[in-house]
């Protein structure tokens, strides 16, 4: 049985449960306040960078101006054991010089564009290519390099960040001015809200996500293939040899990427399946069963058999980008002081397909002058 929040906490509470290895924290009650800032570095050019600490309901956030990143992110397990479960640096240099998007805002596209190319109302654009001779995550400098605008609030029982950037005509080869916002709120059980929002002056794509890469075990504890994964997705998309959709949506049933029944992670992340070799594991973006919603429903849940975590996620997107942590090679040092090697962490990437500007059989991510974009996404943990 998964036991709620609130009765982990008030049994770890009664319980007076103490310290553990791997970073992990004794039971305190959970607080709320308004989120806290301090200094955490500064850009070559001088630019301040600000860390903001949230917490309530149990959980514990940290965020950083630079790309919204999300540098720690801790929950209690069954016993009430705090532990941070999202890969991070200690430093803001590291993440300047090294970071494969640890825990940031991804901009203006989620995702690959096949070479960096896509024609809108008769116009071609050339995008910034960073991956090879495609576009990914919205080019070198894309929204997970920018420092945002940072606006705290409480309102009745939530706490929270407003993040702002404005992203001009022509940055990274987009068109339009895009005015971002995305709201992160801790509701008071506990639960990590991430909503979306963007305008625009011209017709341009938009995708936005966030680039978490989880390990419910603890960050730095080793490898996430022992994690049980269930996602509510009849069809994926494959991929060609760089990683781009080839517009099927084939079916999962009897391949690797069956996981509408909970599964370990690497029971099937070696196999000789065309498309996981491609991805050298799983990289690959689940088309969600429950299509484009008007509200947040549920389409996957993460579990650690070893501290009882579990991750809910709740989107209204209709897609779900898969990354089980594949390159990551040994050469990254996280927060804990740990080696990340490859598959000790995984991303859960809630969003639109990758490569829709160039598929017109996928959900369109063209976004107009007079429209806004909205996307949310709920993580809601438990044990």
């Amino acid at each position: 049985m998964e036991l709620n929040r609130r009765t982990v906490i008030a049994g770890a509470a009664a319980a007076g449960v103490a310290a553990t290895a791997l970073g992990g924290t004794a039971y305190a009650a959970p607080g709320r306040g308004r989120p806290a800032r301090t200094l955490f570095g500064r850009l070559a050019d001088g630019t301040k960078v600000h860390s903001w600490a949230l917490e309530n309901g149990g959980t514990r956030m940290e965020v950083l101006s630079y790309g919204g990143i999300v540098r720690s992110l801790e929950i209690p397990d069954r016993r009430g054991r705090y532990t941070n479960v999202s890969l991070g640096f200690g430093t803001l240099e590291e993440y300047v010089a090294s970071s494969p998007y640890f825990g940031a805002l991804i901009g203006r596209y989620g995702n690959r564009i096949d070479k960096g190319r896509f024609t809108l109302d008769g116009t071609a654009y050339q995008l910034s290519v960073n991956d090879g001779e495609n576009t990914l995550h919205g080019g070198a400098q894309g929204f997970d390099k920018r420092v945002w605008d940072v606006e705290p609030f409480t309102r009745g029982s939530d706490v929270g960040l407003h993040l702002y950037y404005t992203s001009v005509d022509g940055e990274m080869g987009y068109p339009g001015t895009l005015r971002t916002k995305v709201t992160y709120t801790l509701t008071r059980d506990g639960d990590w809200r991430v909503d979306y929002e963007a305008t625009t002056d011209r017709a341009t794509v938009v995708n936005l996500t966030s680039h978490v890469y989880w390990n419910l075990a603890g960050e730095g504890s080793g490898s996430i293939h022992d994690h049980e994964l269930t996602v509510d997705a009849s069809r994926y998309t494959p991929v060609d040899a760089g990683l781009i959709p080839t517009g099927e949506l084939a079916r999962v049933a009897a391949t690797p990427f069956d996981f509408r029944r909970a599964k370990p992670v690497g029971r099937d992340i070696r196999t000789a399946h065309q498309q996981v070799l491609y991805g050298q594991g799983f990289d690959h973006n689940w088309v969600l069963d429950k299509g484009i919603t008007a509200r947040p429903e549920h389409v996957a849940t993460l579990r650690d058999p070893s501290s009882g975590r579990t991750l809910r996620i709740a989107t209204n997107e209709p897609g779900l980008q898969f990354y089980s942590g594949n390159f990551l090679d040994g050469t990254l040092v996280g927060t804990s002081g740990r080696v990340y090697r490859q598959g000790d962490g995984l991303c859960l990437e809630t969003q639109h397909f990758p490569d829709s500007p160039n598929q017109p059989s996928f959900p369109s991510t063209v976004l107009r002058p007079g429209r806004t974009y909205r996307t949310t996404t709920v993580h809601s943990f438990g044990a």
